[in-house]
């Protein structure tokens, strides 16, 4: 009869001879607060997620399940991101979430530990979803993220407590990753990196993909342009995919971002609008502004100070926003 359902005959031998005290350690694990499973068929199980080719049949949960069935924003990227990719992530995810959409990310170092973050910072919610069981945390260093997205959001997994860490659980988790949004957006991968890996599951389940260009020079850029000459919408600002995403939307009426005249003078301005996204030289900047290397090097202090600037190899300056 099971064979008959094509399982192979491990799975067939498991199902037949279950590991009974394997299976107490999860009932122990759901009788504490804030811990659940849901199974494929229950009434909780995102719907979303039932769409792909290969939907988990038991979600582990901890926090609050309810969230799995609002809608969803993956926020993925580098795990060595720059500074002005984690801002970008970290911007992204805290004007998404006080629009309304919970932002879902993979717990990682980089990008998705700023998004998360980037959420949290927003009051919003957010879902993490682990490679382990939900018992642990990798990396260990996010243990206190891991708490806070329990008070306010949830972390998710397929496998059961007491799973560790292995290199090929992660490409498991991306597929829950792309497949419980409505949108899945790449902030900084390199050309060869699982955050690409995931963006193409995204487009495989007809879910809408967005990507933020960046310089031909950069190696972390390079993903994302690639991604975007394969279809991937170029995205600027947030606005790009509350477009594309509209009817899931909330426009929050009390939120508005400050503008660069607000907070610069006209000098400052001027001197920023010279700065490139890649690195520019104090002697460029001279020769554009008509300034002095002294007024120029004073005003690119304060301008990376109030973080609009970075500055680089060789004595230049790159603009991060």
């Amino acid at each position: 009869m099971l064979s008959a359902l094509g399982l192979k005959s491990t799975i067939i031998s498991h199902l037949k001879n279950p590991d009974w005290a394997l299976i107490d350690e999860d009932l122990s694990w759901l009788t504490q607060k804030n811990n659940y499973a849901i199974t494929l068929n229950d009434i909780n199980y995102p719907s979303q997620l039932k769409e792909i080719a290969d939907p988990p049949p038991i979600l582990f949960v901890r926090g609050n399940p309810e969230l799995l069935l609002l809608p969803q924003i993956s926020i993925v990227g580098s795990r060595n991101p720059s500074s002005m990719g984690e801002e970008t992530a970290f911007n992204f995810a805290k004007t998404l979430s006080q629009h309304g959409f919970v932002i879902t990310s993979g717990l990682a170092l980089g990008i998705d530990a700023a998004s998360h973050r980037g959420a949290l910072n927003a009051k919003g919610y957010t879902l993490a979803v682990a490679g382990t069981g939900l018992d642990r945390v990798y990396p260990a260093r996010h243990k206190d993220l891991a708490l806070e997205i329990v008070e306010s959001g949830a972390l998710i997994s397929e496998f059961p407590p007491g799973t560790t860490a292995k290199a090929n659980h992660f490409p498991r988790r991306n597929r829950i990753i792309s497949g419980l949004c409505q949108g899945l957006l790449v902030v900084e991968a390199a050309k060869q990196s699982g955050s690409l890996i995931t963006a193409r599951m995204a487009l495989e389940q007809n879910r809408e993909v967005f990507a933020i260009p960046g310089s031909i020079h950069n190696p972390l850029a390079r993903g994302c342009n690639a991604l975007i000459r394969e279809g991937a919408k170029l995205v600027e600002t947030t606005q790009d995919i509350l477009e594309e995403l509209n009817q899931y939307y909330q426009q929050d009426s009390n939120f508005s971002a400050p503008t660069l005249e607000s907070i610069l003078d006209l000098e400052q301005q001027t001197l920023l609008n010279h700065v490139m996204f890649s690195p520019t030289s104090i002697d460029n900047l001279v020769e554009n502004t008509g300034q002095s290397v002294e007024v120029i090097s004073s005003m690119l202090l304060i301008l990376e100070l109030q973080g609009y600037l970075e500055a680089t190899a060789g004595s230049c300056y790159m603009r991060v926003k």
